[in-house]
Order: C-alpha cells, then sequence, then structure tokens
C-alpha cells in the first residue's frame, strides 16, 4: 500500500507541476478548442482564471512530489478536478485524464484519511 501511495502521489504532483508550468512557459502546443469550449476557456484565459490554476497546480504538484503537506495539496487539488471533470463531460470530449487523475485523488485521500476525517464529524473531534 505505501509504495501504491507513493505511486499515485508522484503521478498526480507530476501531471498537475507540469500542466500547471505550461500555464505560465507554453511549453507544449494547445490546438484550438471548438465551439463553446473553446469560447469559455478563451474568456477564462483573458481573465486570468488559467493562470490563478495554474498557480495552484504548480504549488499542489509540488507539495505532493516533495511530500510534505499532502492532504493540502489534495484540497486545493479538489475543485481544480471538478472543473476539469464538468468542462469535459459538458462542453469537450476526452474525459480520461481527468478522470484518471480524479481516481488517483481519491485513491490519496483514501490513504491520508486520518486527516480528513475531522470534516465529517458533527463537532470537529476525531472520532475513535
Amino acid at each position: 500500500m505505501k509504495i501504491a501511495v507513493v505511486i499515485a502521489r508522484i503521478l498526480l504532483g507530476l501531471v498537475f507541476l507540469v500542466f500547471g508550468l505550461n500555464n505560465f512557459f507554453h511549453f507544449m502546443p494547445n490546438q484550438p478548442i471548438p465551439g463553446d469550449a473553446g469560447v469559455l476557456a478563451g474568456v477564462l484565459f483573458r481573465h486570468g482564471w488559467f493562470t490563478f490554476h495554474g498557480l495552484l497546480e504548480v504549488i499542489a504538484g509540488i507539495l505532493l512530489l516533495v511530500g510534505r503537506y499532502v492532504p493540502v495539496a489534495l484540497v486545493l487539488l479538489g475543485p481544480i478536478l471538478v472543473n476539469i471533470l464538468m468542462f469535459h463531460l459538458t462542453l469537450a470530449a476526452g474525459i480520461l485524464p481527468g478522470l484518471i487523475c480524479t481516481v488517483l485523488e481519491v485513491f490519496l485521500i483514501y490513504a491520508y484519511w486520518p486527516a480528513f476525517e475531522g470534516i465529517f464529524t458533527s463537532d470537529g473531534r476525531r472520532v475513535s
């Protein structure tokens, strides 16, 4: 289990570090996105949303790769993964990469469950 956690953490960290840095340095060419998905992507790009997401992705990717504050990285990536999934479910094709990252995220949340269990108790105390 320990090895699977490390592999999932490194894979997820690399994915978000590389794609987060791509928002700043544009080292991977992007094809024009057709239709409404392209319109939405253009608006988000012009108004700085991709820069903000890229910064969060880089921070979370570094935290996952370093192995410190992994629960913080998972909390940062949760809403980003929801946005990725919703974008691909409603506007664009190719949901597989987002789905794989979501499975890795859920697996890591399971592995780091003691850090999250306080969220699901009524008084905020640990469940024994």
